[in-house]
């Protein structure tokens, strides 16, 4: 099946302004105008899928049924090999109603502490990101962007948020909280592209926006 072009309105399905943001500067180059569901009113609903992709396509096919508009959602996280895939989907729970991702990668390091991993090899651990648009006609595109690394500890730079202070992504020596913005999510020659959402991304723009 080809791919759908995506022009015109396009409705983030996030109530989180730091995210809309970040979806507003990347689409603006593209001729695409970014409302989020909470500008619109709309609420979230629960995500009650097994994978990323299947959260993030909750999302979507919710805000573009309530908006009658294409409709963008994400859901990304964690994933550490000697914990069996957690925290997983529920990344973002391991922080806990106030979102405190400092006790989040305590909780992260005590659980490997538990299993016994405390080498470099067997601390692996991966970012994902599903991206997902959805229509009101029901047609669906879906991108994965992964990104590999290492969990270190104690926790290195200020400058990313959640867990980036602990995962050293592959091939590098800072973790992404030692990193600038642009060296995350910038693709060459501004940056790195190294971001599991900028990998994830570059693959939707490529298959979906113009320019």
């Amino acid at each position: 099946m080809a791919h759908r072009i995506l022009t015109g309105r396009l409705v983030v399905a996030t109530h989180n302004p730091g995210k809309l943001i970040e979806m507003r500067m990347l689409l603006e180059p593209h001729g695409v105008d970014a409302v989020s569901v909470g500008e619109l009113g709309l609420p979230e609903p629960e995500e009650t899928a097994d994978t990323f992709e299947g959260n993030a396509r909750l999302k979507a096919e919710a805000a573009a049924r309530a908006a009658q508009l294409p409709a963008f959602a994400d859901d990304s996280g964690l994933v550490i090999d000697a914990l069996g895939g957690a925290p997983g989907i529920h990344t973002a729970r391991w922080a806990g109603p106030d979102r405190d991702f400092e006790m989040a990668m305590e909780k992260v390091e005590a659980a490997l502490a538990k299993a016994g991993a405390t080498q470099p090899e067997q601390r692996q651990a991966r970012f994902v990101s599903a991206l997902c648009i959805a229509w009101p006609d029901g047609h669906l595109e879906e991108f994965q962007g992964v990104v590999d690394g290492t969990l270190v500890w104690p926790p290195r730079g200020a400058k990313g948020f959640g867990y980036d202070p602990m995962f050293v992504p592959e091939d590098h020596t800072r973790t992404f909280a030692e990193m600038t913005a642009d060296e995350k999510h910038s693709m060459p020659p501004k940056g790195f592209g190294l971001s599991h959402r900028a990998r994830a991304f570059l693959k939707l723009s490529q298959a979906c926006l113009k320019g």
